[in-house]
């Protein structure tokens, strides 16, 4: 038989199931512009930012905005960008009142010509695509659309419908501030039918001649941090001047490949979101050019239009640029101190001609100097020998900084350049301080390497472990020659025992007591009950469980190794649940009685979840309940009729505005009961709704008194005379209560118990109360600044009042609740793989572990109060992210940082992967879902959640969430190895994924280093490039095939497994909506001027460095959560978005 005809020819490609090839890019006819945004309170922009990147790369100039946009910021760019098309993500519902609003504000703008593109994976669905379609959006994108396209064919067809010119014709009647759209057309015109307008802009110059307006052009090198300075420059001017207006040009350059410019500066500034000023983003078409030829026209154009400032910003340029100066009249050159060697500043030719430099990014090594060396070379270009030094208009600068007062003495230098050589009537009266620039460091700069000495530490310890092992293994030897050796061979058994001792020199004591107890350590798994202590509560476990076939199932298995050197190797690396390294678990055994699961609830009004909340905890011994916030309540606002907002209440989570809501919410459930406790998913305002969620449990203890003591009909007259002359609706729960409720927690709705118990008894309940509550708040704001994004205050301030919480924590013994958990689950919700999502939760610990040891508190004080979150899937890697995890956290922690026992064990909370819910066969995301919980539960994390398998689609419905919980109460409590406790150890395959991810996670950390530590990586955005990069991988390979997924890309049903329809669709009703904002209408006119007087406190506290959260803890008695937010935005500053 020849071997031709046995095989066929050889294939090299790899097969493609999908059968998908990626289309090429759409050439556009016109120069097509188009701004791309994630939706109001949608953190999704990690989304967002892979489809820009792409239209960007079809030769689409992008304006970018970023994610947490408003309709009408979006709206606004939109007009003043004179783009063709607006792009949205919107994954947070809400999406119906999102983009109708959209529609009908371009057209009362008179802007009905801008297209709208959306998409929301399967949150959108079908029926409400085609009622979105139908009312005027062009085209909402579906999961099937996704499919059937792929992602460059969805975005060819956008760029396609988008391909239409822009400028053609203009309004060439009166020019005034106010008029965008005609702004906006102008400049199009001129950039791209300047010679057809030709006796328009005639008329343009004319009026632009006559005008004074001062032109401040503002240049520099590349990354030097422009955008920043501009939006801190413009919130300055705003704050300054309270009726001016500032007109704003900015220039990035075209790519010359595709044509396609990224138009980024606008993502950087929150200030321009403000009628009086108007910006556009140019691109400069041509290669090699800092700045547009249409620069010239677009000033003029603002000039005629009367704007009292003009500012125009180049694209990044190198040493030697200075076209900024024929267009302006003031010029500010930004650079930062990491410009070389001091004969550099010899070549940078702005130095000759700007009238202020900025030495932006002061922080960085090397700046003092820097600021010396650029003061003098201005000296020398200038020859102002007659003058100080110190008095060149050379400034140290952080601009990324809240508040930074260096930038504020270079703003004030600039307006009066400005006044100085235009003389306009721009006279500055803005308060500067003389202090110099100086960065609030997180980390202090000697503890960047805290990653890599982790690493080290960790390496030298599995060292180590080799090398005792290999001497054990050795003593094991002579000692079994020993044994072996009968009476006769006395002299050579002398020469073995004198060896045994000399190489027992080289083993650890402890070591040896290890090997010593060996027998005595299986002794005690083997009796019928194992005796041990918790937080110093002895507690007694029986060891086995019987089957139906009457066999003693272990709980914990032992190795059956005999060698020496294996047995201290498994000890020292491995050993059993509860103890070093816990590789196994932190605990030696479960708590019986309490299973891992968690009861999830989050959907429209408080006490809709507080039903769902008794609902699928009823007849449950533990009480884990785990809250979903609505996006209203997740970026810190608070509930109101505006479209944007109105349609986002109580959608995809519960709507909490304040403290009666959070009463609601947990009525029925006693907060101080050792089995109940508390998960909230927050990140942004967490300080805000711990506040809420203290003071709940606080006033039920306050109740559970109440009634003790027979107070009831006091208090219900302080109630009626607190509210005798309050017109307005009291506070109450809407409804009957749920099966389970006692009405706990309801008595003290809209007021509190300090206002009705003498102040003694008031404090000691608060006391024990605090002492008592379990949860943990998640609060992790590194994570969400790395992936999908609920930043609301800038990183520092958030880090600071994180830090205020945990000081909090300390200061009144709260030892059971977790001041945060340190979530990886939104880095890979966002695109990660297990490792890296391993790696940066990881790195964002002891990134929180080094900030709170240079605040002054003690690791043992403050570690008990960190608990992490993963997100499971189903790669390999999930199955020991949990026994990973807890290694290199112990190691670290004993050894590195010296911390006692309790601060060496990790605590977390596992997630089934929400990027493995498909919105198409629903019913198969049950099975994934039950893989990865089996993964979680035989790994032995602290508690589980099981997503609910049409949360592709909706909100999960009663029905889905049963089932969900139902998969790990089955594996928990049917299946019949999840009575092992331990069932991954002994296992070669785990060993070594153990392995293969503990030396990945290592290293990446040696990467962060690298870096600067995870501040300094993030500033570079490494990991959410990373994040991004492997998302991107993961969607490739499922678009092609070559990742399979069933019912998604393979195994498809006859109808082609169509995205599904849900029989039930979860979403808020109008009378919660209403009920929300009158409540809070209600709240906000009876407590007015008590909130403001509370307020000021809370801003006080942050302006005099005391601890907020203490302050907060009062103020979020009385006041909404928006008027806290608000209040912070004024003292902490607001996030600035990253591209």
């Amino acid at each position: 038989m020849s071997t031709a005809a046995a095989s066929p020819e050889k294939v090299t490609s790899k097969p493609n199931l999908v059968g998908h090839q990626a289309p090429p890019p759409y050439k556009p006819k016109n120069k097509i512009r188009i701004v791309t945004a994630a939706s109001l309170f949608d953190g999704h922009d990690a989304a967002i930012n892979i489809m820009r990147r792409i239209i960007q790369s079809t030769g689409v100039e992008v304006i970018h905005l970023g994610h947490d946009r408003s309709v009408e910021e979006v709206v606004n760019t939109a007009i003043q960008e004179d783009a063709q098309s607006i792009a949205m993500t919107s994954y947070q519902g809400g999406h119906n009142e999102y983009f109708k609003y959209m529609y009908d504000l371009l057209q009362e703008k008179g802007a009905g010509h801008i297209k709208i593109f959306g998409g929301g994976g399967g949150v959108i669905l079908p029926a409400e695509i085609k009622e979105l379609m139908d009312y005027g959006i062009t085209r909402i994108y579906s999961p099937d659309d996704g499919r059937s396209m792929g992602l460059q064919g969805m975005i060819n067809d956008l760029v396609e419908k988008s391909d239409y010119a822009t400028g053609e014709t203009v309004d060439s009647r009166q020019l005034t501030v106010n008029k965008h759209v005609q702004i906006a057309q102008l400049i199009s015109g001129a950039e791209n039918y300047y010679d057809k307008h030709k006796g328009t802009f005639e008329d343009i110059n004319k009026k632009a001649a006559v005008s004074k307006v001062p032109v401040l052009g503002i240049t520099g090198t590349g990354g030097a941090g422009k955008s920043s300075m501009v939006d801190e420059f413009v919130r300055r001017f705003l704050i300054d001047f309270k009726d001016k207006t500032v007109g704003l040009v900015s220039v990035d350059p075209s790519k010359r490949k595709t044509g396609g410019a990224l138009l980024g500066d606008r993502i950087r500034m929150n200030a321009i979101n403000n009628p009086r000023v108007y910006m556009r983003s140019l691109a400069t078409r041509q290669s090699n050019l800092a700045l547009s030829a249409y620069v010239k026209e677009a000033i003029q154009i603002l000039k005629a239009a009367g704007f009292d400032l003009i500012i125009l910003e180049t694209s990044g340029i190198g040493q030697s640029d200075t076209e900024i100066l024929d267009h302006s009249d003031v010029s500010l050159y930004v650079m930062t101190p990491e410009y070389g060697a001091a004969t550099q500043l010899e070549k940078i030719d702005m130095l000759d001609f700007a009238d202020v430099i900025a030495l932006n990014k002061f922080d960085k090594r090397g700046a003092l100097d820097a600021l010396r060396d650029v003061k003098k070379q201005y000296q020398r270009n200038h020859q102002l020998w007659d003058k100080n030094v110190e008095e060149m208009p050379v400034f140290g600068t952080i601009a990324s900084q809240f508040n930074d007062p260096g930038t504020n003495q270079l703003y004030k230098r600039v307006m009066d350049k400005i006044v100085e050589k235009v003389g306009t009537n721009l006279q500055s009266t803005f308060e500067i301080t003389r202090e110099m620039s100086e960065k609030v460091f997180v980390i202090p700069p000697h503890r960047n390497r805290y990653l890599s000495e982790i690493s080290e530490n960790n390496r030298k310890y599995d060292a180590w472990v080799n090398e005792q092992a290999s001497v054990a293994e050795r003593l094991f030897a002579i000692s079994k020659t020993i044994e072996s050796l009968s009476d006769v061979h006395a002299d050579i058994k002398k020469v073995l025992h004198a060896e045994f001792d000399k190489i027992k020199l080289n083993l650890d004591p402890k070591n040896w007591r290890l090997i010593e107890s060996w027998s005595d350590k299986v002794k005690l798994y083997k009796e019928p009950v194992f005796k041990f202590k918790v937080r110093d509560k002895e507690l007694g476990i029986e060891t086995h469980s019987e089957s139906l076939s009457h066999l003693q199932i272990p709980k914990i298995t032992l190795p059956k190794y005999s060698s020496w050197g294996d047995l201290l190797k498994w000890s020292l690396q491995e050993n059993v649940p509860g103890e070093f390294p816990y590789t196994a678990g932190i605990y030696p055994f479960k708590r019986e009685g309490e299973d891992p699961t968690r009861m999830f609830a989050g959907e429209g009004g408080p006490e809709r979840t507080n039903r769902r909340f008794h609902y699928v905890s009823l007849a449950m011994p533990a009480k884990r309940l785990s809250t979903a916030f609505d996006s209203v309540t997740l970026y810190g606002n608070d509930p109101d009729y505006r479209p944007d907002i109105y349609g986002k209440i109580g959608n995809s989570g519960v709507s909490i505005c304040c403290l009666d809501d959070a009463k609601k919410l947990y009525s029925g459930f006693n907060l101080t009961d050792p089995k109940t406790s508390v998960s909230m998913t927050i990140n942004g305002p967490a300080p805000m709704l711990l506040g809420y969620f203290m003071n709940a449990a606080i006033d039920q203890q306050c109740e559970i008194y109440i009634r003790k003591n027979g107070l009831e009909k006091e208090v219900k007259s302080k109630i009626a005379e607190i509210y005798k002359d309050d017109k307005g609706e009291h506070p109450a729960y809407q409804g009957p209560l749920p099966k389970g409720n006692d009405g706990l927690g309801l008595m003290l709705l809209g007021v509190t118990g300090d206002q009705v118990l003498p102040k003694e008894v008031y404090e000691k309940i608060k006391a024990e109360t605090l002492t008592q509550v379990r949860g943990t708040v998640q609060a992790d704001i590194l994570k969400e600044d790395q992936a999908q994004n609920t930043c609301i205050f800038s990183t520092e301030f958030a880090l600071r009042l994180m830090g205020d919480v945990q000081q909090y924590f300390i200061d009144q013994n709260v030892r059971n609740f977790y001041s945060v958990s340190i979530s990886g689950y939104h880095i890979a919700e966002a695109g990660a793989n297990p490792i890296t999502q391993l790696a940066f939760t990881l790195s964002n610990g002891f990134t929180y572990v080094e900030y709170y040891l240079s605040r002054g508190m003690d690791i043992n004080e403050f570690a008990p109060n960190l608990s992490f979150f993963f997100s499971n899937g189903i790669d390999p890697e999930y199955s020991v992210i949990g026994r990973v995890a807890r290694k290199i956290w112990a190691k670290a922690m004993k050894n590195k940082y010296g911390a006692n026992a309790r601060s060496q064990m990790l605590k977390y909370h596992i997630q089934t992967s929400g990027r493995s819910l498909h919105a198409q066969e629903i019913d198969f995301n049950d099975i994934r879902t039950t893989l990865q919980a089996l993964y979680a539960i035989y790994d032995n994390c602290n508690s589980l959640h099981t997503n609910a398998y049409d949360e592709a689609i909706t909100t999960p419905t009663e029905e889905s969430v049963r089932r969900a919980m139902a998969i790990q109460l089955i594996i928990n409590k049917e299946l019949g190895l999840a009575k092992n406790e331990n069932p991954l150890q002994g296992s070669f395959i785990i060993e070594e994924l153990t392995d293969l991810v503990e030396a990945a996670v290592l290293t990446e950390f040696d990467r962060i280093t690298e870096r600067g530590g995870v501040l300094g990586a993030m500033e570079t955005m490494y990991q959410r490039g990373k994040i991004q990069e492997e998302s991107l991988y993961y969607e490739t390979l499922k678009h092609t095939g070559e990742y399979p997924i069933i019912g998604v890309n393979t195994f498809l049903s006859s109808k082609g497994s169509p995205t599904i329809t849900p029989q039930e669709v979860i979403r808020a009703t109008t009378e919660e909506k209403e009920y929300q904002i009158s409540m809070l209408k209600n709240l906000h006119a009876f407590q007015g001027n008590k909130a403001n007087s509370l307020l000021d406190r809370v801003q006080r506290a942050a302006v005099q460095n005391k601890n907020i959260f203490t302050e907060l803890m009062e103020a979020s008695k009385v006041c909404s959560l928006g008027q806290i937010t608000k209040a912070l935005f004024e003292v902490g500053g607001q996030y600035r978005r990253n591209m």
